[in-house]
């Protein structure tokens, strides 16, 4: 291939299949998937190889805490996927990406700031387990860029922004966030799990670091769980250096299953955003529907920023019930669901459905235009591969089956 830069489908196909990992030393061709190596030890040529060490970072072997070949393809390729990463460090769930993330910036005395829209386990990392550690954590308000900026102190060292919020999927400027921050001295972490960079390409838009659960889109199989922060030098080496301090390892199994997902994602993504977008265009005329959170969607608040800075999406989104339909009339849509599965988690091939109250979500902004009219119960849906015909049928079964107001 020329010299031209390759696109992100390309990339998601070729990244991380070096020769050394594919092959067989000394032997021509090869194997199309890194194998898998299960090794605890790794074994050194000799006594004076030994006293030479390893360096420090993928690709050398030294211990099994460190991975090996296979965790080494995986990074690599998550690392190519994200213009402006120097490398990745694998985590054992998208939580602990982010709690050993905030460890490795943070010390005692600092402060975080953590948007308001997080990740429930997120803001319990932020508001609670740092103060183990003497860490304030403030929330703000992704939505409100001068209050962002009254709120950094001499104490900030960190600003954690998730695109587009949690459950109720507000697009907040994140290149304005990090331009705010940067300007301050303070470093920004995005969880872009949602997008992955193949839609948000993170570090291009101006964070420093961009944490994903690879159990959603890369594994995309909802057979394995994991996680991922990629950074530029230096900062991606505080973090491996705190990954070491902590332990933090995935199998080499594993990271097979996330290679092997991360193969097809762009076109799992590409499917799973255009069945989305088709279904929340047909909610958005439903009588049982007061809104639908989905950025996608032309007409919504957040739509132009959404297609300002992204280049894709993906199949989650929520809408919320309208006036007149209680906790039970709710419970009584999701039995009646047929082809979508009750249960946390998403971005795998299949469709889910979870019920939400968007209330306690929000600390500093209750509610987001629009949603003051319904009846204050949200369901989330992940949209998976199945056939969009199929996946309407089964909704439009589910709201019937509320029962008219």
């Amino acid at each position: 291939m020329s010299d031209r830069k390759r696109k992100p489908a390309t990339h998601v196909v070729e990244a991380g299949r070096k020769p050394e990992w594919t092959g067989i030393p000394g032997q021509p061709g090869g194997v199309v998937n890194p194998p898998v190596w299960r090794a605890s030890t790794h074994l050194y040529d000799d006594a004076e190889d030994l006293a030479g060490g390893r360096p420090n970072a993928d690709g050398h072997f030294y211990y099994g805490r460190r991975g090996g070949p296979t965790q080494w393809a995986l990074a690599e390729a998550l690392t190519e996927l994200e213009p402006g990463a120097d490398g990745t460090e694998l985590f054992p769930s998208g939580v602990a990406a982010i709690a050993c993330t905030l460890l490795a910036v943070l010390r005692p005395g600092d402060e975080l700031l953590v948007t308001d829209n997080a990740y429930e386990p997120t803001r319990s990392i932020a508001l609670a387990m740092l103060k183990q550690f003497d860490i304030t954590a403030r929330p703000f308000d992704p939505l409100d860029l001068d209050g962002l900026a009254a709120m950094i102190g001499e104490k900030t060292k960190a600003v954690l922004v998730e695109n587009p919020g949690s459950l109720t999927m507000e697009i907040s400027d994140v290149p304005a966030i990090a331009e705010i921050a940067r300007e301050r001295g303070v470093l920004s972490i995005i969880d872009n799990t949602w997008a992955t960079p193949l839609g948000f390409p993170a570090l291009e838009r101006g964070c420093d670091i961009s944490v994903m659960s690879l159990t959603k889109h890369v594994g995309g199989h909802s057979d394995v769980m994991m996680g991922s922060a990629s950074a530029a030098k230096p900062v991606i080496n505080r973090i491996r250096r705190q990954a070491q301090f902590m332990g933090q390892v995935v199998s080499p199994d594993d990271a097979a299953l996330a290679l092997r997902g991360l193969r097809t994602m762009a076109l799992r993504l590409e499917r799973s955003a255009r069945s989305a977008l088709e279904i929340a265009e047909w909610l958005a005329t439903r009588d049982e529907v007061a809104a639908v959170l989905c950025p996608m969607l032309p007409g919504t608040r957040d739509h132009e920023l959404w297609q300002r800075d992204f280049t894709g999406g993906c199949g989650l989104f929520s809408f919320i019930l309208a006036k007149g339909y209680d906790a039970d009339a709710r419970a009584r849509l999701l039995d009646t669901l047929e082809l979508f599965g009750i249960g946390f988690s998403w971005g795998g091939y299949e469709s889910l459905a979870i019920p939400f109250d968007p209330a306690p979500v929000h600390t500093l902004r209750p509610w987001p235009p629009g949603i003051d009219s319904g009846s204050g119960l949200g369901v989330r849906l992940s949209i998976g591969l199945e056939d969009v015909t199929d996946l309407k049928e089964d909704l439009a079964k589910g709201l019937d089956a509320m029962g008219a107001v």
